[in-house]
């Protein structure tokens, strides 16, 4: 049975490892008895995995310690990045890079940010100069994600960067070794790596409760508004769907799994062919892995209500649906009905997360730019297998 999850705050890291190397019927036991020693009653506190943001205590820092990040293109999505900071406590918004001066104003106050801390992109490298921006965060168009990705590593910046990683192979495997030569983090914006209920669904996979994982159905899309929109422009955006909201299913049915894929084999629909004369509309594709499961998934941009994470294994499932937006995530398991934390937007955990694993070297949950390259792979695979046809390509 999951029970609501409320917030932990003041436990030491090193009783929290304690708990992560016990199996899962003990550390609940050993957790229960814990908490009502310190007064506490085990009724009122969540069932929960280790693996769980709001059960991995963040730690407290001075503030002096927090990452500074300043975000490079303030778009609507920066928006929702910056409002989430704002409960941040490793993470801190410190400026940001624009090509339009009236945003600096509007920025500066909205978020209570020093102007010294704005740059235009033709200055952008005089970031190197500014001691108090620590990361940069990169949320523009896909196609200026390795530009930019090399850039800030030159300028000695640690770099986070909006998924899809970038637009090719290539570009991935420049942008890995460019933060690499620099000795700078790189990480990709996988949220869901952060959120609650993904976190739940990992742990379940990894403890074996659900078995051995027999079949994973992934789908995720919705309706494109403006037909004029830099999405739909293949320079700008490197592809359609797959690009933008497939790379969930991927990632997804890799989490789910454990696996890689080792084939892949996929079909385009087009029902627009003026509206998406340059990227791709819906395209449905298989993905097998070593272990002998399939994932079956879907990607649109031509219709809503496609959600959804449902892992079938030899001895339960999880099924998340709505699975991949920006919340609240729902979902239910062959326990019963899952129940987490979904006060907090995702970018909060996220971001939290991220500073903690460059502030203080904890693991990092599959976000790095390694990561980003393994679902770069994939993409590349399911557009040859359209392209051959729908005959099956190894990855």
């Amino acid at each position: 049975m999951y029970l609501t999850n409320l917030a932990v705050t003041t436990i030491e890291n090193d009783v929290w490892m304690l708990f992560r190397e016990t199996n899962c019927t003990n550390f609940m036991k050993s957790r229960r008895d814990f908490l009502l020693k310190l007064g506490g009653s085990a009724l009122t506190l969540p069932i929960v995995s280790a693996l769980t943001p709001a059960e991995a205590a963040v730690p407290m820092v001075a503030a002096d310690k927090q990452l500074r990040v300043a975000l490079v293109g303030l778009g609507s999505y920066a928006d929702r990045v910056a409002t989430a900071m704002k409960d941040c406590k490793l993470a801190k918004l410190v400026g940001g890079v624009t090509g339009a001066p009236e945003k600096v104003d509007k920025w500066s106050s909205k978020f209570g940010l020093d102007k010294a801390n704005f740059y235009d992109y033709k200055d952008f490298e005089k970031i190197k100069d500014n001691p108090n921006i620590d990361a940069v965060y990169i949320t523009l168009p896909n196609s200026m994600h390795h530009e930019y990705t090399l850039r800030a590593a030159k300028m000695g910046k640690h770099v986070i960067c909006e998924k899809p990683m970038s637009v090719s192979v290539k570009q991935a495997e420049e942008m890995i070794a460019a933060c690499k030569k620099a000795d700078v983090k790189l990480y990709i914006g996988y949220r869901l790596h952060f959120e609650p209920y993904t976190r739940e669904l990992i742990r379940m996979r990894k403890a074996g409760e659900l078995g051995k994982i027999m079949h994973v159905n992934t789908y995720d899309g919705f309706k494109s508004g403006d037909p004029n929109q830099w999405r739909l422009k293949k320079a700008l955006a490197g592809g359609g769907a797959l690009m933008d909201v497939g790379v969930y299913c991927i990632n997804g049915a890799r989490y789910a799994t454990g696996e890689e894929p080792i084939w892949v084999s996929a079909e385009e629909a087009k029902t627009d062919p003026v509206k998406f004369k340059e990227v791709d509309e819906t395209i449905t594709f298989q993905m097998g892995f070593p272990s002998g499961a399939i994932a079956s998934c879907g990607t649109t941009y031509n219709f809503n209500n496609f959600e959804r994470l449902y892992v079938i294994g030899e001895k339960g499932f999880v099924d998340l649906s709505p699975a991949f937006g920006y919340g609240p995530i729902k979902g239910r398991t062959n326990k019963g009905e899952m129940s987490w934390d979904t006060t907090k937007m995702h970018q909060t955990w996220q971001m939290d997360g991220m500073a903690d694993c460059i502030l203080n070297g904890k693991p990092d949950p599959n976000v790095t730019g390694e990561e980003g390259l393994k679902d770069m792979k994939v993409i590349e695979a399911i557009y040859k297998s359209i392209a051959a046809g729908g005959k099956k390509v190894m990855v």
